[in-house]
């Protein structure tokens, strides 16, 4: 029986010292804590920022003459090379102007004639008048005599409006601009026919310095901005608000600034939108007229923006978008956000966020919420560092 008891306990004894040992080669080899992820952040800051807006337009010719005819008649000499520039005044047509000198030259004589009966009408009337006044002529002679001479200057004046019309129309047979421009092609040729104020123009002059752009914006983001400027979140900027930036129709930038014109007052009910009308210097007619082009357009300036990168925005389940903050003790909270436009490479932040906060931009995915981090500043210019090789 005492061997028994003796061979029990040596056992235990031997079983505990196994555990023990067990437990002190544990905590030898236990691998050491993890430290803090790093992260990158950017720290929140409210900035003045000049918004604007980008709307679609077209260029249009900012003074149009259409060149048509007022007489009818035979083209004798075109004077211009198509596709130049021509200066108001210059000589385009020339239409045959004979038939029309013969007219006027008719009309000058039928003036002459008429004139010349004016004298003897005019004594006769005279004298006639006078001998009814002492009874040696009849009364009825006396207004016969007189109603002859204002049929003699009615038909003076008939002719001087007959010569006047046939001035103007031989005055009308050459053709001159207009207006000072670029004009198109000729849609006639020398020894072709035209009839007086034909539907189709002989050929067009378009002015392209200065030139027009209209651009369209809805009505809605009219009444947004208006909304806006009244609540006083945005300021309007005098300064700015008259000048106006153009992109061309490959993206690059219009070298000179516009000049904002009007805005019209009534609103297109077929696609809801206004028309806006800017006027741009184009000395080098760069700008051509119905080229598509984008029009930046100051809409006013709030002075406490908060701006955030855009990499520092993502969206939860709900399709809200959230940001990662590194809050007190370097922990990581996480916040829903309220975002409007897109400035270059950030978002405007309306609700949600307040300078000061640290927002993480690199190493969200290492990070938790509640989790502990070690901040340090985001650096947009440096190089990305190279991943490590495994070997």
């Amino acid at each position: 029986m005492k061997r028994f008891h003796s061979r029990l306990f040596t056992a235990g004894f031997l079983t505990l010292a196994a555990a023990l040992a067990l437990s002190a080669c544990s905590r030898a080899t236990a691998p050491p804590a993890m430290p803090a992820p790093e992260v990158r952040t950017v720290t929140v800051r409210a900035e003045p920022v000049e918004f604007t807006t980008e709307l679609p337009g077209r260029t249009s010719a900012s003074a149009v003459a259409e060149i048509r005819p007022q007489v009818t008649g035979l083209i004798l000499d075109r004077k211009f090379e198509e596709g130049s520039d021509v200066r108001a005044g210059n000589l385009l047509y020339q239409i045959d102007p004979a038939p029309y000198r013969s007219a006027w030259e008719q009309a000058a004589a039928a003036l002459q004639t008429a004139e010349a009966n004016i004298p003897a009408l005019r004594s006769r009337a005279e004298r006639i008048a006078g001998l009814a006044k002492i009874r040696a002529a009849g009364q009825q002679d006396a207004d016969d005599a007189k109603a002859a001479l204002l049929r003699g200057e009615a038909t003076v004046a008939a002719a001087k409006a007959a010569l006047e019309s046939a001035r103007i129309n031989l005055a009308y047979t050459p053709l001159g601009a207009p207006i000072s421009g670029r004009i198109g092609r000729s849609n006639v040729t020398i020894g072709a026919m035209v009839t007086a104020y034909q539907p189709t123009p002989l050929a067009v002059i378009q002015q392209l310095d200065p030139i027009y752009v209209d651009v369209t914006q809805s009505s809605a983001d009219l009444l947004k901005l208006r909304t806006a400027l009244e609540s006083g979140t945005l300021k309007a900027d005098q300064s700015r608000k008259a000048r106006v930036k153009l992109l061309m129709e490959d993206g690059t930038p219009y070298p000179l600034e516009g000049t904002f014109q009007f805005r019209d007052v009534t609103v297109d009910p077929s696609t809801g939108s206004v028309m806006l009308r800017m006027t741009f210097p184009n000395p080098r007619h760069v700008l051509l007229p119905g080229m598509y082009v984008r029009a930046i357009v100051t809409e006013g300036v709030d002075d406490a923006t908060i701006l955030v990168p855009q990499q520092g925005v993502s969206r939860n389940p709900k399709g809200q978008a959230i940001a990662w903050i590194v809050g007190p003790g370097d922990k990581v909270e996480e916040r829903v956000l309220e975002v409007g436009r897109a400035i270059e490479d950030r978002w405007v932040v309306t609700k949600g966020l307040a300078p000061g906060d640290r927002v993480i931009v690199e190493g969200l995915q290492k990070v938790r919420p509640g989790a502990p981090v070690r901040a340090t500043a985001f650096d947009p210019n440096a190089k990305p560092q190279p991943a490590a090789t495994a070997r």
